[in-house]
């Protein structure tokens, strides 16, 4: 696949630092467990660690007093001084938790990098790219363009009040109707099961599905759109907080072109963002399924050859 970014850098120490800020252009909603799971330090030192490779800049400062040391002391000072870290969008500060990159860890680290198509540059002057910033910079290749960072808008506390509401509305029917007839304990319960089910994770997705559902698929492929990329990373941190949660993916195409391969399309599409969610996300493949519709349930049926019938669509399973 064709590298979306290129990093720039004068040292191993900074090329590091620049992959990371390149992940997090790419993927702004990424939090600091994101970026250590997908630069794991297990991996680049090739240890059973499970030290992360990356913490808030106030966490290492806690490790550099615990270990009272002047080497750490100075190096954090200096990484200070010189702005060696890196900065996600809700303005958190993240440092490495190493001090040097010898080459065998770094070599690894640019194989890690080339998983989310970012490549680096060998030691060229960092101020070639487009993204300047310190000892590195960056660099967008192929005609890419980095997402725009968006503000999440949390709905919680409106369905906690809907919730609420209904709880006090179901008890003043029953209240009204003890004097009428018998009710059974049991119908209450059903009642306070329902509205907190959906409260927990059918609600809290909504929003995402009605977002994935309406990406659309380039006629004739099967590759997921970064929309649709960052769509299934939100929806997947709602599956790892609700493990209970099992999704059907299905993948649907237009009228247009022989229906044996339409079938086969649409397969590939919801395979697609199966393979994304546990190969990317760490999903456990037994909790996803995929399922290929063709073209035989268009979403326009008006004009069958519409691009908005290119499309994949996840059903949540009870």
């Amino acid at each position: 696949m064709a590298s979306k970014v290129r990093v720039y850098a004068k040292s191993q120490k900074w090329a590091a630092l620049g992959i990371i800020d390149a992940y997090i252009k790419m993927y702004p909603h990424a939090t600091v467990d994101d970026l250590n799971k997908a630069f794991p330090l297990s991996v680049l030192q090739e240890t059973k660690t499970d030290e992360p490779l990356l913490v808030t800049v106030a966490e290492k400062e806690k490790l550099v007093k615990a270990s009272k040391t002047t080497f750490d002391d100075e190096y954090f000072e200096e990484w200070k001084r010189t702005h060696f870290y890196v900065t996600l969008p809700d303005g958190t500060d993240l440092m490495f938790t190493v001090a040097m990159w010898p080459k065998e860890m770094f070599e690894k680290m640019m194989a890690q990098a080339k998983l989310y198509d970012i490549e680096f540059a060998k030691y060229e002057a960092a101020e070639k790219g487009i993204g300047k910033r310190g000892e590195y910079s960056l660099e967008y290749l192929n005609g890419y363009v980095p997402p725009v960072p968006t503000a999440k808008k949390s709905k919680t506390w409106l369905w906690i009040l809907l919730a609420a509401l209904l709880i006090i509305a179901i008890l003043v029917i029953l209240l009204l109707m003890k004097g009428c007839q018998k009710v059974e304990p049991q119908v209450v319960e059903v009642e306070k099961v329902v509205v907190v089910h959906d409260t927990l994770y059918i609600q809290q997705i909504e929003e995402i599905e009605k977002n994935f559902n309406a990406a659309e698929f380039v006629q004739g492929k099967a590759d997921l759109s970064e929309s649709a990329k960052f769509v299934l990373h939100d929806l997947a941190k709602v599956m790892q907080k609700n493990p209970e949660v099992r999704l059907r993916l299905e993948g649907h195409t237009s009228a247009e072109g022989d229906a044996a391969f339409n079938q086969k399309l649409s397969e590939a599409r919801a395979q697609a963002a199966v393979d994304f969610m546990v190969e990317h996300e760490g999903i456990d493949a037994s909790r996803l399924e995929a399922v290929g519709k063709g073209s035989s349930e268009l979403k326009n049926t008006e004009d069958p050859m519409a691009p908005e019938n290119r499309r994949t669509e996840f059903i949540v399973l009870e």
